[in-house]
């Protein structure tokens, strides 16, 4: 009987090592918390980088050259919602099922004139363009002077030989509600890293 009493005693685990699982424990649920902390951690950053995307700051890639040589296709830019915007400003607006970026020139009840050399003015008065590298008519079947329409813009890409905007009644005038926001930052690739004017 004695013999069975030693065994179980010698059996049982001694203060080492039930200090040593003791601290094994303790380091797994250390563990567990901090993966977890790690990953709700990067699930937050995640959702609230979606929302800023898609609320305050949308990231768009270019296609086409209507744009071109401000932006070039496949580059991707960061925009900026809102409605306040001045001549010059390249903006991104809805039209259909796509969305299209051109260049803010005249808003509601101002008059667009445009030459047949491409040169513009609005109001009776030319605007510099240092952001056209060839002025063109382009495609265009609007009497000019042209006044744009209330609650209305009015839009041309950079490339004016090859843009299709407002010059013709296909796209005409953009209504505010259209516009998603300005074209500020351009984020790749990463040569032409920078804001957008």
């Amino acid at each position: 009987m004695k013999n069975v009493q030693e065994k179980k005693i010698s059996s049982a685990p001694d203060i080492v090592q039930l200090e040593a699982e003791l601290s094994r424990v303790r380091y797994h649920n250390r563990y567990r918390r901090v993966v977890y902390s790690t990953v709700y951690g990067l699930i937050v950053v995640a959702a609230v980088a979606v929302l800023v995307a898609t609320l305050w700051m949308p990231v768009l890639e270019i296609h086409g050259s209507s744009m071109t040589p401000t932006l070039e296709e496949g580059e991707i830019v960061i925009s900026r919602k809102g409605s306040g915007f001045k001549r010059g400003d390249v903006v991104a607006f809805y039209f259909g099922n796509r969305l299209l970026v051109k260049r803010f020139i005249a808003g509601p009840g101002e008059w667009v004139d445009i030459e047949d050399d491409g040169t513009v003015a609005v109001n009776g008065v030319r605007i510099e363009e240092p952001y056209v590298s060839e002025k063109s008519l382009g495609e265009c079947d609007l009497t000019f002077p042209y006044q744009v329409p209330d609650g209305k813009y009015f839009l041309m890409g950079d490339h004016r030989t090859t843009s299709i905007d407002s010059r013709t009644s296909t796209v005409g005038c953009i209504e505010a509600d259209q516009i998603v926001g300005i074209l500020v930052f351009r984020v790749w690739p990463l040569p032409r890293l920078g804001t957008i004017s």
